[in-house]
């Protein structure tokens, strides 16, 4: 009896050493991963972080200014609506239909006199277009023009020698202040810079095209 109680013991004893074996080794396994797992929670926060960084301002994008007007009002440039086309002097050129010649003579800026900017002469028969170049800007503004033949047409095919009622068709097709006479037909702007473009007439047809641009 007491050998049987004995062994008891002894069985009690094992178990519970081994059950502390085994919870120090839980302990230490537990202590073990959790750096590392605090060290994979670390790695992943910034990396949501940066994700969230990375994603593209739409709002900075519309609050980008706009480029310039890709078209031209009619009384702007009543021979080119597209505005790259009107920068360049080979846009004129392809519109004039006969042989012409170019002077481009150098003039004193009005704002200021230390630069020297270029006005541009384009003459076809007794026609001619007059553009002033700025030196800093690059534009080519037409600042006169005076259409005595059919050598070139307006936007919408208005030129010399159309009759009276299909000018005024054409003319209503854009937003511009129509003066009529027996002699004339004046088209100016409703608002903003004074220009004008003139259709003088002979014998109900349009025999003459002066305009007068706002170059400042």
């Amino acid at each position: 009896m007491l050998h049987l109680f004995s062994l008891s013991l002894r069985h009690r004893y094992s178990l519970s050493v081994r059950l502390l074996v085994l919870l120090l080794l839980i302990s230490s396994t537990a202590g073990a991963c959790r750096p590392e797992d605090t060290h994979e929670e670390q790695k992943e926060e910034p990396l949501e972080r940066n994700q969230q960084h990375a994603e593209p301002d739409t709002l900075l994008a519309r609050r980008q200014p706009a480029g310039p007007p890709a078209t031209i009002d009619f009384l702007g440039n009543p021979f080119l609506s597209d505005y790259r086309q009107s920068k360049k002097l080979d846009a004129y050129f392809a519109r004039i239909g006969t042989d012409f010649t170019l002077d481009a003579d150098p003039v004193e800026n009005m704002h200021r006199p230390a630069i020297t900017d270029t006005i541009y002469t384009i003459r076809f028969g007794e026609s001619v277009i007059e553009l002033y170049a700025p030196t800093q800007t690059g534009e080519l503004l037409l600042q006169v023009a005076d259409i005595r033949n059919a050598g070139i047409a307006l936007r919408n095919n208005m030129k010399v020698g159309m009759s009276q009622p299909e000018l005024m068709t054409k003319l209503k097709n854009y937003e511009v202040r129509i003066l009529q006479t027996n002699s004339e037909i004046v088209a100016t702007t409703v608002e903003g810079a004074p220009i004008s473009l003139r259709f003088f007439l002979k014998n109900g047809k349009v025999n003459r095209i002066r305009y007068e641009g706002y170059v400042d």
